[in-house]
């Protein structure tokens, strides 16, 4: 194991910080910043803004020469080890090589089987390689990109706004608004970062909701994508004005939706959509995150179908009581209190004048 420095750890952790500004933009590639150093200075850096645009460590190397710097000899630390494959762009292994740095400090291996194996090529000419500083935040940084290479499936976190007593709307339906504004622009910050945001046709129908990212500075929209058993969403749902949505039917598509709306049917066994096959059809179509606003149904079949990574619950200091809804109803329900989906603390944070908690779900010992 790498024993590593005081200064390798405040590179490497700007090296993170520069990866988070493309936390908006760079799906469906990974959040990767790079710093350059040479003689304990930064001589340039750089990140990834978007996919087809220049990666981290190029982005780096054009700061350099554009400050007059030279990189050989340099120590490139990057949140992700350098691409070894020729996709939209070069590989970066290559340029590094010719640039003549000297070191290379990656936080994490590349996951992506495609662009793999880029320490192998640096070694090979002659470049020392150390993977593993900060791993844990480049890994946090890029979850659902792991998730999508790794699992064949998108990251998937449910967001949900409650009560101090778990409750989400009214019996009635209502539930605008239980949390504050500052919860609620936290919340569109969560919908900015996902490639989609997945609803269900009874939140269609309650509550008619557009799904952007709203009070955030974005270049794209995640995609919508609404979970419609038998295609009865209205063709006036504001869902579909956006022209980015995409309606999952057990059946066929319904003829009065406008023209262009994308829609699959994707049916199980027993007539419902599949939703495990659902994530696998989103990660072919390159979707990293999967950001979930839906109502008790949608949320206990996703979570019944173990395919929910990240419970997001904003807890309002408010009291709903009786009747009123919760945060999911289980097809069936649940019929031992050992099959209840466990969850570990990741975050508890105050958000306004509301909680914010963020709870991961356990993995099953196999």
């Amino acid at each position: 194991m790498p024993t590593y420095s005081d200064a390798d750890r405040a590179f490497m952790a700007h090296a993170l910080a520069l990866a988070r500004r493309g936390l908006y933009t760079a799906a469906p590639n990974p959040r990767v910043g790079c710093v350059l150093v040479r003689n304990g200075e930064a001589i340039g850096e750089g990140f990834h803004a978007r996919a087809g645009e220049a990666h981290a460590e190029i982005n780096a190397l054009v700061d350099a020469k554009a400050r007059g710097r030279d990189p050989r000899g340099a120590t490139a630390y990057v949140t992700l080890e350098p691409c070894n494959h020729t996709g939209r762009t070069p590989p970066c292994t290559e340029a590094l090589i010719t640039a003549g740095v000297d070191r290379v400090v990656a936080a994490m291996a590349d996951p992506n089987p495609d662009a793999a194996h880029g320490a192998a090529r640096l070694r090979d000419a002659g470049i020392a390689v150390d993977i593993g500083l900060l791993e844990r935040e480049s890994r946090e940084l890029n979850a659902g990109f792991i998730s999508r290479m790794t699992r064949g499936r998108p990251w998937v976190r449910m967001k949900v706004a409650a009560s101090l007593d778990g409750r989400t709307a009214l019996q009635s339906g209502e539930s605008q608004w239980i949390t504050g504004e500052a919860a609620r622009h936290d919340g569109h910050r969560f919908r900015a970062r996902a490639c989609a945001v997945m609803t269900g046709i009874g939140t269609v129908r309650q509550d008619d909701p557009q799904l952007t990212a709203r009070g955030v500075e974005v270049t794209r929209q995640p995609l919508v994508v609404i979970v419609d058993r038998h295609g009865e969403t209205p063709p006036t749902a504001r869902a579909l004005a956006t022209g980015n949505a995409l309606v999952v039917t057990a059946g066929g598509a319904n003829a009065s939706w406008p023209h262009g709306v994308a829609t699959i049917a994707l049916p199980d066994a027993a007539g419902r959509v599949d939703l495990v096959a659902l994530m696998r059809e989103l990660a072919s179509r390159e979707i990293n995150e999967v950001h979930v606003e839906a109502g008790t149904g949608l949320n206990g079949a996703l979570l019944a179908a173990g395919v929910v990574d990240e419970l997001l619950l904003y807890l309002a200091p408010c009291v709903i009581g009786d009747p009123a809804r919760g945060v999911a109803t289980f097809p069936g329900g649940l019929a031992r209190l050992a099959d209840r989906v466990a969850l570990e603390w990741h975050d508890v944070s105050r958000v306004g004048d509301d909680l914010r908690l963020q709870a991961r779900v356990k993995q099953k010992e196999t």
